[in-house]
């Protein structure tokens, strides 16, 4: 079977540095994959070399049976999508422009106005903050836009870094059910994500990514119960 998006034997390098080291992985359509590991294990480098904003040393990476391309706004129109870590909204436009700056490929103009509704009903709290800065929205209101943002680019595969990096509680919580949301209706998702225990309790399957190698690849929950994992990311100890 053809998987949706494949990486075969990836390497990437910054100066003398090697991030990736032979990184293998697939995702099938209508997933949640999530890949775990510890800061500088080099999984954002993984996102930006998906969406071309690094050049890999060597490796293929196909989306849908052909080559990705190899420019970042191409990427976008093959329906790959990343929410960077940080948010990055832009703080000096309305809420509705920053959601409309995610539609800028797009010349559907009804289609664009009905998933524009559709992001207001997904983030309610969107809505009341509509003609507000995004720059005065709360760290959590702000991952909501994000989210919503790249929504409206219409990705067949959204790629989220670290979406609940610095959120209270009841908010990481409430963006793992838009997550499963998001996923129910059909888009599929690849998760980077430093709660390792949220990330793999909703993904499909997961990897974890050590020193720019893939260690461990399985089910999400298969790897919420692996010792060494639980160890190593899940602050559980194991028996002795």
């Amino acid at each position: 079977m053809e998987h949706f998006l494949e990486i075969k034997d990836l390497h990437v390098s910054y100066g003398g540095i090697r991030a990736l080291r032979g990184v293998s992985l697939h995702v099938k359509e209508r997933e949640i994959v999530c890949i775990i590991g510890a800061n500088g294990a080099g999984k954002s480098t993984l996102l930006n070399t998906i969406s071309a904003i690094i050049k890999p040393d060597k490796g293929e990476i196909t989306f849908g049976g052909t080559q990705i391309p190899h420019k970042a706004h191409e990427v976008v129109a093959k329906g790959i999508v990343q929410i960077p870590e940080g948010r990055q909204v832009f703080a000096n436009l309305n809420v509705r422009s920053n959601l409309e700056m995610g539609a800028f490929l797009r010349k559907d103009k009804a289609q664009i106005a009905k998933d524009l509704e559709y992001v207001f009903k997904v983030f309610p709290r969107l809505k009341e903050r509509e003609n507000q800065y995004a720059g005065s929205l709360s760290g959590g209101e702000q991952q909501m836009l994000s989210i919503g943002r790249g929504l409206l680019s219409k990705p067949k595969l959204i790629m989220m870094d670290e979406p609940s990096l610095g959120l209270a509680p009841l908010l990481v919580e409430e963006i793992f059910q838009v997550i499963k949301k998001i996923n129910q209706e059909g888009t599929t998702i690849l998760l980077v994500e430093q709660n390792a225990s949220k990330a793999l309790a909703v993904a499909d399957r997961a990897y974890v990514l050590e020193v720019g190698n893939i260690i461990e690849e399985g089910k999400g929950k298969e790897l919420l119960e692996n010792p060494k994992v639980q160890e190593a990311y899940l602050g559980i100890k194991s028996k002795k």
